[in-house]
């Protein structure tokens, strides 16, 4: 019962659009039709710079994070605390509050396992930041990141590996169309504005 409570708490959290909220704020366009028309912080980086991206990365990562970590110190079984962090990263993809329309859930699923312990944090940051610096694709160092993660998991706590693992199909999941623009080459970089459609 509180396992499924906190799933609930935790998509209603997912749900809060930072990036909607922030552009609005800073009177940029509404980053669901502009841009990648992807409601994330790469894509409010290109709308808007760097200091309303870094506020919505923060807060998306703070959306995986709270959930999780109040599941971990309620004792929630570790399978559950997956489908708690599935859950937030289901309310990011599928918000209620904006349309059923959002994002990559990237952020959010990084915030979801920071509670597993800062060196998978370390892994992870470091794994993204290498895949950006030689390829300048955000997405492809999100889907590289993302499919270690079970991995890294498993060297350092190998009981939430499955978790995990949960959390890395719904990523990749999500990412599906970019993983074709990839392969088409028509994928924008990190730092390149989206061409007009």
């Amino acid at each position: 019962m509180l396992a499924a409570l906190m799933c609930i708490f935790a998509y209603l959290l997912g749900s809060v659009s930072s990036a909607v909220l922030i552009c609005h704020l800073f009177a940029l366009p509404d980053p669901r039709k502009a841009g990648s028309k992807n409601p994330g912080a790469t894509n409010v980086y290109r709308l808007g710079g760097r200091l309303p991206a870094v506020m919505v990365l923060c807060f998306d990562i703070l959306k995986g994070t709270i959930p999780v970590w109040g599941a971990y110190f309620m004792g929630i079984d570790p399978i559950y605390l997956g489908l708690v962090a599935v859950a937030a990263c289901l309310g990011h993809i599928y918000p209620l509050f904006f349309g059923f329309k959002g994002g990559k859930a990237v952020a959010t699923a990084f915030g979801a396992l920071l509670p597993i312990g800062l060196s998978l944090g370390g892994l992870l940051i470091l794994t993204w930041a290498s895949v950006v610096a030689l390829t300048r694709y955000s997405s492809l160092a999100a889907l590289v990141t993302v499919s270690l993660a079970p991995l890294y998991t498993w060297l350092i706590k190998p009981l939430y590996t499955l978790p995990v693992t949960f959390l890395t199909v719904v990523i990749i999941f999500r990412h599906r169309a970019n993983m074709v623009r990839l392969f088409k080459g028509e994928e924008p970089k990190v730092g390149e504005k989206k061409k007009a459609e």
